[in-house]
């Protein structure tokens, strides 16, 4: 056999490769406010020492928006953190972020967006692999009585869960 076939056979084999994923935050905040139509993957654009600060988790969703401004899709009022050993160009720590996402997927967003009652919020960031995902998700405002209705719908699946681990003890 040549070493040339030898390199295919091993080129060609399946080697399945895990993918790094870590969730770094998540908004719970926006399941309790939004009903979520559709969630997209995004990556963000960050500097060094904010992707240090993601890593030790050190990120804040309050007030946090996604807004469609130019062809582009940026990420307004993420707070990351400043990282304490970082000394030479320190971005601000609620300055807004470039989201990159597809054309088609930003047109999507803009022109639902535009519609009454439809914003677009983070859901969650992680890392996949290296990169620093953001997924968001185009959603819908709830009204007051949507909430409650939600809040007596997981009280009554957490009565459900304990009353069934009960059973199972027993």
């Amino acid at each position: 056999m040549k070493m040339h076939q030898v390199r295919q056979e091993q080129a060609a084999s399946p080697v399945e490769k895990k993918t790094y994923y870590k969730v770094v935050a998540t908004n719970r905040r926006a399941r309790h406010d939004y009903h979520i139509e559709e969630a997209f993957e995004a990556g963000i654009e960050l500097h060094g020492s904010e992707v240090k600060s993601l890593r030790m988790g050190r990120v804040d969703f309050a007030d946090c928006y996604a807004r469609v401004y130019e062809n582009q899709c940026w990420l307004i009022g993420l707070q990351i953190k400043t990282y304490g050993h970082a000394h030479v160009q320190l971005p601000d720590p609620v300055r807004r972020r470039r989201l990159l996402l597809k054309r088609r997927e930003i047109e999507k967003l803009r022109l639902k967006s535009e519609k009454s009652g439809y914003t677009i919020v983070p859901l969650e960031i992680y890392f996949k692999d290296s990169w620093a995902k953001v997924k968001v998700g185009l959603a819908k405002g709830k009204a007051a009585y949507d909430k409650r209705q939600s809040l007596k719908e997981s009280m009554a699946r957490r009565e459900i869960d304990r009353v069934m681990k009960s059973k199972r003890k027993s």
